[in-house]
């Protein structure tokens, strides 16, 4: 339980560290971009070399791929799903601010960042918990993976706050609460998958691994591309290597 709370406070926590720098200095975009290009290399390899292959070793490959699709879809469709409420709550945000004449806001106010923080954030946390439930070790290369994706989120999801006139105690108690959440979710899931059989552990890693994968494809990337994408293939494999390096150390 200890080595599950502390990998999944390593990894989830790195949201107050893209907020500290977010607090302190204004950075670039294109270097938020290329980390956000690093940390998705750094997630593909976690996910083919780590996640699912020793899933499939655990329990053969048909609970690794009915897993795999099953997440895969539903982070899809959850994504679509608060796009779609976050859509409704930004017009009708607009047209408040239309009506009572105050000027431009900023729709939601970082609040997209932190919804698709804690919706990424627990299975995240699930993943490490039955890492450490599978292995017995500390999850090195996924912490390094999710730790490097949730820099830029702390990051954008903070500078987006603080133009909207949150306070600076504020940010930094919402992505507290999120890591405390996701800490609890990780220990909670060791508790309840600690004594599964493999196909049971295979599933869920499986799950989180597609929805993962469908993160990266849907968000990180994309985004690292459009603000440079001359350099975001060459750092993508980079953050490749690096895991690849790791996993075989």
């Amino acid at each position: 339980m200890l080595t599950t709370a502390l990998a999944a406070g390593a990894a989830i926590g790195t949201l107050l560290i893209g907020a500290a720098v977010a607090l302190i200095w204004d950075i670039p975009r294109t270097i938020v971009a290329a980390i956000m290009a690093f940390g998705a290399g750094v997630m593909l390899a976690t996910l083919a070399l780590e996640l699912v292959a020793e899933s499939r070793e655990a329990a053969g490959i048909r609970p690794v791929v009915i897993g795999f699709g099953v997440g895969a879809v539903l982070y899809v469709g959850g994504d679509r799903l608060v796009e779609r409420l976050l859509s409704r709550h930004d017009a009708r945000h607009r047209s408040r601010n239309i009506h009572s004449r105050r000027g431009t806001a900023h729709p939601g106010g970082g609040g997209a960042f932190a919804v698709g923080a804690l919706l990424d954030g627990i299975p995240e946390s699930l993943v490490i918990g039955v890492l450490v439930a599978l292995t017995g070790g500390f999850p090195a290369a996924m912490v390094v993976a999710i730790g490097l994706s949730n820099i830029p989120e702390g990051l954008a999801g903070s500078a987006a706050m603080l133009r909207a006139g949150r306070s600076k105690r504020t940010i930094l108690g919402l992505w507290s609460s999120i890591t405390v959440i996701s800490m609890v979710a990780a220990v909670l899931g060791t508790a309840a998958l600690s004594s599964a059989p493999p196909e049971v552990l295979a599933f869920v890693v499986s799950l989180a691994a597609g929805a993962l994968l469908a993160m990266v494809s849907n968000a990180m990337i994309p985004e690292a591309y459009e603000e440079d994408h001359w350099l975001s293939g060459l750092i993508v494999a980079a953050g490749f290597l690096v895991a690849f390096v790791m996993n075989e150390l």
